[in-house]
């Protein structure tokens, strides 16, 4: 039996388009991960600054032993 031109040409184009389609969804995952691992690594720098004296006062003790719940 003969192969009909159509279903040669159907044959032979088959392929290009599966392979596309693994590339294109092998490259959809990449891209992904490569989204989530630059939002961990500039999850830092969204974060606020806190300003945080460099001397504490200087009754301190009292004052941490007054704010503090716990303190006997």
């Amino acid at each position: 039996m003969k192969t009909q031109p159509i279903e040669l040409w159907l044959s032979l184009a088959v392929s290009p388009f599966l392979l596309s389609y693994l590339a294109l969804r092998s490259l959809n995952h990449w891209l992904i991960e490569l989204g989530q691992e630059s939002e961990e690594l500039f999850r830092g720098d969204r974060l606020p600054l806190l300003n945080i004296p460099d001397q504490l006062p200087v009754n301190s003790d009292q004052i941490i032993q007054e704010k503090s719940p716990f303190a006997p």
